[in-house]
Order: C-alpha cells, then structure tokens, then sequence
C-alpha cells in the first residue's frame, strides 16, 4: 500500500498558504506579523462528527478522509482544559526554550470531522470557552458549507470582535465530477452561498485545495485555484494540501484496485509553483 509520507516536507512549507492583497504570504508569517511573535496551533477536538458519515448525506464520508476525520492529531475523549493541556504539552516540545512560556502564542484548530454539526448551544460555549484562554489569540474552526447556519454565523461574528476567528471550508475542487468521484456531498453554489454570508458577516474565510486529486489534471487545479482568487469579497487564505492516500480509506481502496496517477515530489513543486502564479483577476 503506498502512502504519500514522502511529501511531508514539501506540505509543511505550502500548508497555510495565505493570500493577502495581491501577494501570497504563509500562515506563520502572517501570524508573526500580527502578533509579534510565531503563534502555534492547537489541534482540539469538538467530538462532531460529519453528515456525510452519519447517514444524513452520505455514508463513509469523503473517500480520502480518515477515520480520525482528517484530524488525527487532536485528542478525543477528553474535556477542554485536557484537550487544551494535552495539546499545548505536544507543541511546547517544538518551541526554543528560550521563548518563556508566558509568552507563547496559540491558535485553537477544531479540524476534525464538521465542527458546526451537532449540538449549537454546546459548540457556542466551547468556542467562546476556547477564546476565555489568554494564551489563545485566536480560533480556527474546520467545517462543511452546508453546516453553518445563519445563528452559527452570526455568533462566531460576534466572537470575531474580540479575538481572531475564521472558518476552513473543504471544497477541494471546483469540478463537479471529481466532487461527485470524492464523495463530497454538495455542490459549488452550495460553498459560494456559504461564502457570502460568512464575508458579509466580517468572517474570514480559508479553503482547503488537495493538489493532485484522481481524475484531475494540472490546468484543472489551476482553474479551481483561478476561481478563489476571482472571489469577492477577495478570500482570506488558500490552502494546498497534498494528496495523501491513507489506509483504510475509500481512496486506498481505489488505489489498490486500479492505480492512478500520483504526483513526484518534483511534480508537486511544479504545480505549487504554477498556483502561486495565479493572481487575483
């Protein structure tokens, strides 16, 4: 079974891949531009799951999605004070010692499953609770299109006023005919409604991108790449992720069967280059 470890490296230099103005800047910059210092994530879990796993879409999810919903990193099965000492123990280890501990930075990262699915009231409280740490600067919330209603908005609006917020939608790919082969479980003018009404609430908005998907060529990513720099108001952040095929995933078992193209690493670098080509039209 091949699984696509070997581009760890290149995804830790593209993974949070901004777009500013007309300049693309990565995340941690942005981050240390903002706040002085390099800020850290946190990966927490909401314990959500997905309605494209429960039956209410679809079942299984996203055919390359892990069991862990694309959030393997985040404790489960703990309270926030656990989840949050947990998380900041793993981090820590990766900071110098000489950056204080009273210093340090965090973003909170609910990236697991579809984190504005599920009990409204117990969510609310967990990201104004998550914002209550001080050493939390800002939220992150990782989420579906077509799981945010107009209450949830308005709140995460609200929260927006005080500490940084912003949604991360997976749209993947703008044609429908992958969406459809990836199990995705809506359609475009699903996300771009969703759009609207997170900008006109002030909110900022990231879309994850996966570079290389079955089926797709180059110029189809470009495209999809073309299309959220034509937004308005212009997105906030673009985030390209590369392929990975996991095991016992849907994806894995596609790949076993009938293998597709996977990308070299110095194809990858040949198609992140080309999509940081792409300016605002």
């Amino acid at each position: 079974m091949q699984t696509n470890v070997l581009f760890a490296a290149i995804e830790n230099w593209v993974n949070g891949l901004y777009y500013l103005s007309m300049n693309y800047i990565n995340l941690s910059d942005y981050l240390k531009n903002k706040y002085g210092t390099k800020v850290y994530k946190l990966s927490l879990s909401t314990g959500c799951t997905c309605p494209n796993r429960d039956g209410s879409i679809s079942y299984g999810g996203c055919i390359f999605c892990s069991e862990g919903g694309s959030g393997d990193f985040a404790a489960t099965g703990m309270d926030l004070d656990e989840q949050i000492a947990y998380a900041r123990e793993k981090v820590d280890a990766k900071i110098p010692a000489k950056i204080p501990t009273d210093e340090r930075k965090y973003i909170a990262y609910f990236q697991s499953f579809t984190n504005t699915y599920g009990d409204e009231k117990y969510l609310m409280d967990l990201f104004k609770r998550v914002l209550d740490y001080p050493f939390i600067v800002g939220l992150s919330i990782g989420t579906r299109p077509d799981c945010l209603s107009d209450e949830m908005i308005s709140f995460l609006s609200q929260l927006n006023k005080d500490k940084e917020v912003w949604v991360e939608l997976g749209l993947q790919t703008i044609h429908e005919k992958t969406a459809k082969l990836i199990n995705r479980g809506y359609d475009l003018p699903v996300f771009e409604d969703a759009y609207k009404r997170l900008t006109d609430a002030g909110l900022k908005v990231v879309v994850h991108v996966i570079l290389g998907l079955p089926g797709e060529s180059d110029d189809d990513i470009i495209e999809t790449v073309k299309y959220l720099t034509g937004l308005t108001p212009t997105l906030f952040g673009i985030k390209l992720q590369l392929l990975h095929i996991l095991k016992g995933t849907k994806l894995a078992s596609m790949y076993e069967k009938e293998p597709f193209r996977i990308y070299e690493l110095d194809e990858y670098c040949e198609i992140v280059g080309r999509c940081l080509m792409v300016r605002k039209r």
